[in-house]
Order: structure tokens, then sequence, then C-alpha cells
């Protein structure tokens, strides 16, 4: 066994981890980790010596913008190994897990039930890592009640620009935790966080509240549900239409409500979550409930990617959309498989994936408009709690009157079939751009950004971030602005003879599913244990 004595050299979650033994917890995942640890601040550090950029592998991704590996290999340094649960601590008040950055919510969630635990913010899409979640954007139908996923960690290592490797929390290095949450890894490297867990029931009673008056109805409800509903553990929205659509509720629960029939999304033969709601509704005059076992509630959304995934049944004509393809086809129509596919084949650059943050009061104005100029549907709605500011997540001036409560925000998700061209591409999307700045609104930035770099930073406070970037010896790294632009000037006179080629239909979608197939993600998701927590009845 390891020496647990303190040292006060080290950083403090390691001092922390060494001095607080608790069932589960090893010296030799401790050492593990710290060895990992060390090769990637002496990756970092060597290019911090020489005064060269690098780009993070993480071994998956959840944006659409290409990944890192995509670039110029010496540049990268590979974090993919930092990928386990490290530790459940269920004696703490509250309960938390270590978590490194890599594991994905699936893995986590299967880890954390093991204890009757579960975090109190978990991200839709099974492959999305807690990592992810902390450098990016994650705000998910509890993200009403709890804010982004950054919020609901306590403690977050993190290896510098120059190698230097330090705990931030809201006691130390403060302006650092909450400076890289949405920054995109540009003011470090996250190795491992510490995040808060919560009681996990069996089944979430799940109710659809149908919506026949457009927005206008769907976000005077929302914003009565999120601020007199104490009992609601998640909320979120869909409009299927411009004018009908649904309100959606969740309560953790062991007992469901007597005659609530019980529903699963994770089997081949169920359903797709937002099919099953549109049939629920059509076939009930007012609210409908369902009794979901937690996981498949969690990731409801997974199989169909919420609903991009049947665009890829538009790509190839003639394949019908039903039950049966859908059941047939199932190992592909997973989140995993569709985000590889959508890097391999190119196609990211054709789909509008794009989740923005609106005043309520404005929301309505935002959905004619995309009705009018995409036409897209569904949208996705979810009610959230702002954080507080400075922060490189979409945010909105706006308070309460009390002048210092910030207001609470409305993120729709616009995902779907673009134009056909790269010119109508681009201007589509910054036609978007310019009309939620035009609302008092925010895009996502896992996503590719087409603003110039000035209206872009009119959104966030530069100097702030400016500052950090010095402080922790960050400017050797991209900014957010490099990562998340866009390539306006390429247009179709520039794409080269072989890109037109792998653009032929339907070359470049056979090609995205051969290296999906690769991956091999559809044999692993066929066996995750999260799908069986809850015996089907």
């Amino acid at each position: 066994m390891a020496d647990r004595r303190s040292d006060s050299r080290k950083p403090s979650m390691q001092r922390w981890m060494e001095e607080k033994y608790v069932d589960g917890y090893s010296a030799e995942m401790i050492d593990d980790h710290n060895k990992e640890v060390k090769q990637v601040a002496a990756a970092v550090r060597s290019f911090y010596n020489r005064g060269e950029k690098f780009r993070i592998f993480h071994g998956s991704t959840n944006s659409t913008r290409k990944s890192a590996m995509g670039r110029d290999p010496r540049k990268v340094v590979d974090t993919s190994r930092l990928n386990k649960v490290l530790l459940v601590n269920t004696d703490a008040e509250p309960p938390y897990a270590l978590v490194q950055p890599n594991v994905p919510m699936d893995r986590l969630i299967e880890e954390t039930l093991k204890y009757g635990l579960i975090p109190p913010v978990v991200m839709e899409f099974p492959g999305i890592t807690a990592g992810g979640g902390y450098a990016g954007t994650s705000g998910e139908s509890s993200s009403f009640r709890h804010g982004f996923f950054d919020r609901t960690l306590d403690q977050v290592e993190m290896v510098l620009a120059n190698g230097e490797v330090l705990v931030c929390s809201e006691t130390e290095h403060p302006d650092l935790f909450r400076g890289a949450a949405g920054a995109v890894g540009t003011l470090g490297v996250t190795t491992l966080v510490k995040l808060r867990l919560r009681k996990a029931k069996k089944f979430v009673e799940t109710t659809y509240h149908p919506i026949s008056k457009g927005i206008p109805e769907a976000t005077v409800k929302l914003q009565e549900l999120a601020t007199s509903s104490n009992d609601l553990d998640y909320l979120d929205g869909i409009m299927f239409s411009k004018t009908h659509g649904a309100v959606i509720t969740g309560r953790l629960t062991d007992e469901p409500t007597q005659g609530t029939p019980a529903q699963r999304f994770s089997a081949p033969s169920d359903p797709w979550f937002y099919l099953h709601v549109q049939t629920r509704l059509s076939n009930h005059a007012g609210p409908t409930t369902d009794a979901i076992p937690l996981p498949d509630y969690l990731f409801r959304y997974d199989r169909g990617g919420f609903w991009v995934g049947a665009a890829s049944f538009k790509y190839f004509p003639g394949m019908p959309f039903n039950a049966f393809t859908r059941w047939w086809l199932d190992d592909f129509l997973h989140t995993r498989m569709l985000y590889n596919a959508l890097h391999a084949s190119g196609q990211s650059e054709r789909m509008i994936v794009q989740d923005v943050a609106l005043p309520y009061a404005t929301a309505a104005e935002f959905v004619e408009y995309t009705d009018q100029r995409l036409g897209i549907y569904p949208l996705w709605l979810c009610p959230l709690k702002q954080s507080s500011l400075p922060t490189m997540h979409p945010h909105l001036d706006e308070y309460e009157a009390d002048g210092t409560t910030l207001k609470p925000m409305l993120n729709i998700g616009l995902w779907g079939l673009g134009p056909t061209t790269r010119e109508g591409f681009v201007e589509a999307n910054r036609d978007i751009e310019k009309k939620l700045q035009e609302l008092g609104g925010m895009k996502w930035l896992y996503a590719q950004t087409y603003y110039s770099e000035k209206e872009f930073w009119a959104g966030f406070d530069k100097a702030w971030y400016d500052e950090l970037r010095e402080k922790y010896h960050a400017t050797s790294l991209p900014t957010v602005y490099d990562k998340v632009k866009g390539d306006q000037g390429r247009d179709a006179a520039g794409w080269s003879v072989t890109r037109a080629f792998w653009d032929t239909w339907p070359i470049s979608g056979l090609w995205g599913l051969v290296k999906a197939i690769e991956t091999g993600d559809y044999v692993r998701a066929r066996s995750a244990s999260w799908k069986t927590w809850v015996p089907r009845t």
C-alpha cells in the first residue's frame, strides 16, 4: 500500500485523494492517474517551451466542428486514456464522484447507479464526457433548477499551458474554476473533476402537456413551471410545428402514480422518444403521463439523436422511415454512430445544428423567423438558469427586479437539414447569428460559428477572458474564437476536385457509414448495462 502521508507540495486534489481513503479507492488508481497527468503535463510543457499552439485529442466528440486529429497530429496532446471513474464517495454530504474527463455519461451513470446515485445534470447524449460538459456548455432538462453541468462540480484538476498542475474550486483559483467553464479548453487541460451526486430513484414520472397555440403558449407554461413547481426534477419541450408541441415535465419517484403505464426507449423495438410524444398527444385530449425507468429517461433522445437521425433516411431516397426500418437500422441510429458518420462523411457542413439561448420575450419572434427562413421542425425547448457573469457560456444581460438576479433564459435546439450549397449554408448560419444579436440572444459554441472576430467578442467580456489567459499562462493556446470560427471563405469555387468527388452522393454517406462501423461503437452500445438497470415489465 502506498504511503498516504500528506505532502504540502502536491496539488490539493491529489493530497485529498491520498489522505481521505474510502472504499472503492485504491492507491494503484491514483498512481495511474498521476502518471498519466504527469505525461500530459510534460507534453503540454514541451509545446509551451517551443512557443507552439496545440489541440487536445479526447478520443471522441459531440461537436460538429472538425476533430483535432484531422489536423496536424504532431500538434495534438492525447488525453484519451483519462477515462475512468476513480471514486464514488457515498459517505460525504452531498455524495460525490471523482471522474476523469473522458468518462462518457453512460459509463458515469452505470457507475453511480451502483450506489443509487446520479449527477444532478446529465447530458442527454450518452457519449458526451464529463470534461466536455465542463469545457463546453451543457444545459439539460434539469438545468432550469441546477444550471449548466459545470455548476454541479466542486473541484477541477487542470494542467495549465505551461505544464503546471493545479486544482481550482470556489475557494482555490475561483476565477479559473468558473472562467474555464464553457471556454472550450482554451485556459487549460482538464484532467479530473469532483462531481456532486444526488439520490437516484427508479422512475421519472413524465407528463406531456399539449401545446396548440405556438411558442407564446409554450414559453408561458415553461416559465410558470420552472418558477412555481418545486416538485419537478426535469423540464423541457418539443415544438412539432409552428403551432403544436408539448411541454414535458419529469418527477423522480420510486412509486409511479397507480395506473401510469411504463415506457422504455432503449431497445431497438422501442419508439423514438419524440415520435412517442407525438403519438401520446394525438391519442389524448389533455396531459398524459408515462413512468420511464431513470436511465431510459436520461438518454431518451439517444436513439435518433433527438430527431436528426431522420435526416439519414432523406439522404438515401427510397428508404422508408417507419418502425421496421428504425428497428432494422437501430445500431446506426444512436448518437455516437450518428456523430461518427456525420464527421467522416463531411455532412456536418450540410446540417444546421445550433443551440441558441434567448430571452423568453423574443423566443416567439426567433421561431417565426426560423419558420420562414429554414422551416426546421421539431424544435427543442429547454429552460435554463444562467451562470453568473462574466462567463463564456451563452448568457443574457437581463436581471430580475432586484437588479442582481439574472433572469432565466430559453434554449432552442435548431437541428435539421440546411441549404444544399456551400454558399447557402454559410449564409443561413450568418443570418441566424445576425437575428440572434438583434433579439438579444446567443448561440452555443459546440458548432462552427461564422461571426467576424469583432462580432464574436461583442457577446463576451474579452478583457476578462484575456486577463485569465495571461494570468494562467494560456496565451500559447488557441483562443475560443480560433477554435469555433467557421471558414466563410471556402465557397463553392474553392472546393478541390477531390473534395467534390467525396461530396458526391452517395459516396460521402456510404463512406461515413463505413467509418462509423469501424469504430465498433454500435457493439458496445448493445451491451450497455444502464439499459437493464430497471427490469422490463
